[in-house]
Formats: C-alpha cells, sequence, structure tokens
C-alpha cells in the first residue's frame, strides 16, 4: 500500500526560526519533538546525514539535511516500512512560514495491517503534538485537543506491553 501523509502549519514567523527548532532535533535542547508526551529521537551522533537512530521502535537514518531547510529520514524498521518521513520549512508571505512534515512509504507484510491501526493513529497524534509545540514557540496559541480515545488506548496497551517486557527481564536477571 502506498502512504502518504502531511502535517502542517502555517505560522506568524520566519522560515529561519522554524529551521531553527528542526536543528534542534534529537539534540539536548531539542525543542520541535514532544518528547515529553512521546518516546524521545535519538541518534548515534548529531543531526547529520548517515546519523542512525529513531524514536520508539521507528528506526532510520538521516537521508538528506539541508540546516534552517529540511531533513529527511528514511526508514529501517519496522519491516514493512519502505519510505522516508521528514520536515520542510518554506517562507509563505511576509512574516509567515511553513512547517510541514511529509511521510511517504510503501508497506508491505505485517506493516500493511499495521500502518493503519497502529503505527498511523499514533504517528498523527504525534505529528500534532511537534506542530503544536512550533507554534507555541513561535507566539500562537495551539488549539486545545486530546488525542482521540484509540490513541489513548494504544497509548496504554503499549505502556501496558513496555511494562510487562521489562518485569520479565528484571525476573530473568534475578534468577540468572
Amino acid at each position: 500500500m502506498r502512504v502518504r501523509n502531511v502535517h502542517e502549519r502555517v505560522l506568524r514567523t520566519g522560515p529561519s526560526r522554524l529551521g531553527e527548532l528542526v536543528d534542534s532535533l534529537a539534540s539536548e535542547h531539542d525543542s520541535l519533538w514532544p518528547r515529553d508526551r512521546w518516546p524521545p529521537m535519538r541518534f548515534d551522533r548529531g543531526l547529520a546525514v548517515g546519523a542512525i537512530g529513531g524514536h520508539g521502535p521507528i528506526r532510520y537514518t538521516v537521508d538528506a539535511y539541508d540546516p534552517g531547510r529540511s531533513v529527511r529520514f528514511r526508514f529501517t524498521g519496522p519491516p514493512g516500512f519502505d519510505g522516508h518521513h521528514g520536515y520542510e520549512i518554506e517562507e509563505v508571505g511576509s512574516g509567515e512560514a511553513r512547517i510541514r512534515h511529509v511521510l511517504e512509504m510503501k508497506t508491505s507484510g505485517r506493516a500493511l495491517l499495521a500502518w493503519p491501526l497502529v503505527y498511523r493513529p499514533l504517528h498523527d497524534a504525534l505529528m500534532e503534538d511537534s506542530l503544536d509545540r512550533a507554534q507555541a514557540l513561535c507566539g500562537g496559541v495551539p488549539e486545545a485537543r486530546t488525542w482521540p480515545v484509540w490513541v489513548r488506548l494504544l497509548r496504554w496497551a503499549l505502556s501496558r506491553a513496555r511494562g510487562r517486557r521489562r518485569s520479565g527481564r528484571a525476573g530473568r536477571q534475578a534468577k540468572g
């Protein structure tokens, strides 16, 4: 299945301010990624072409990076995600700029079901949280929103599964 998923906001700020936010990704001063609510974006080195990392179970490498303008990540996992995602910045008018996140991929295997049922709802909520951060940091007031019930249910189920995996590892280590 071919997937194209786009989230964007036009904000009352210059493109350089939005570029600073994109450039901060995965750094200790990351301002764009909502790491207070989602697994943090991490790389084996700074944001640079060839850096390897991801967030949560989503793995990728930095495929292209134009500081202050765009960054693109090529998926390396989970299996069945063949494509890329990233942020782009563009000036749209006097004192306004657009920040856009585009995900384009072809899914196969288990991802044919996992993308629409699990990953897409979580991805959509994450991207809206990220754009809310950008809007707030640029002097705007993001729309008040709550996650859809399905997203809350998925997050609850995933946190329970993580807790069981952690307690299982701790039990095996104690026995070992």
